[in-house]
């Protein structure tokens, strides 16, 4: 089923293709070929910025987390032959202290549609009934439409594909990486047991899968990851001094 035909879709892709033209149109006399580029990369900012609040609430969320990991190691302890009752005891303190598990996924869940939209826009060879220009628009030569996956499963990459859209993965990854270095947050359970350090893997790898979607969306989406990440970094660093954790 194509979404990109029910009304609502429709509409939201509408929009959000003639705000990246415009925005691209009014670059141009700036940064000419990085128009196109630059404007995407506004549009990251702009979803950022009002993204703030959810940031500051993942912020007192780690912390609130962090100052609690004795609370919930005791409780691991006491109830490691009862998950069920694990459960219900972790989340009624969580309930205790006002505070929730997830609160750090807000910003994810609230920019995963985003990312959705801008993906789209750069999918579709018409828009409106009419032909998408965005499709023509390029960074360094590499159409902002380009998929790496797509370009080697159908043999069509080249110097610059492999350049450009390389360049953002590794950049991407080398971000995550630093986040992973710098933003440590200490377990929740028990260090000598087997699931904090199955957790702990986990999140580390979870930080480079943002990297491994760069390859699979369109140059202009891997743009907007690229932004995003680097913004998180950044917003997180400042944050961390502001709600500091032990680690």
């Amino acid at each position: 089923m194509d979404f990109s035909t029910l009304p609502v879709f429709s509409t939201l892709l509408d929009l959000a293709y003639a705000g990246l033209m415009a925005l691209t149109t009014l670059l141009t006399p700036l940064a000419g070929p990085f128009a196109a580029a630059l404007a995407i990369a506004f549009v990251t900012l702009v979803v950022r910025a009002a993204l703030i609040p959810t940031g500051i609430a993942q912020a007192k969320a780690e912390q609130t987390r962090a100052r609690l990991a004795p609370r919930l190691r005791d409780l691991q302890k006491r109830h490691q032959a009862d998950p069920e009752r694990l459960q219900r005891e972790t989340m009624q303190l969580y309930r205790d202290e006002g505070a929730s598990p997830f609160a750090g996924c807000l910003p994810m869940l609230i920019q995963a549609p985003i990312v959705g939209l801008l993906y789209s826009v750069f999918l579709h060879p018409t828009i409106g009934g009419h032909p998408n220009a965005l499709l023509t628009e390029s960074l360094f030569g590499v159409p902002l439409g380009e998929r790496l996956t797509a370009a080697v499963a159908a043999g069509s990459t080249d110097p610059a594909t492999w350049v450009v859209i390389g360049c953002l993965v590794l950049l991407i990854a080398l971000v995550g990486e630093l986040t992973r270095r710098l933003l440590r947050v200490p377990p929740l359970g028990d260090s000598n047991t087997p699931q904090p350090r199955i957790l702990g893997g986990l999140l580390g790898t979870l930080q480079f899968a943002t990297a491994v979607v760069a390859m699979f969306v369109p140059l202009a989406a891997g743009i907007y990851l690229l932004v995003t990440v680097t913004w998180t970094l950044c917003q997180r660093l400042v944050l961390r001094r502001r709600y500091p954790i032990d680690v």
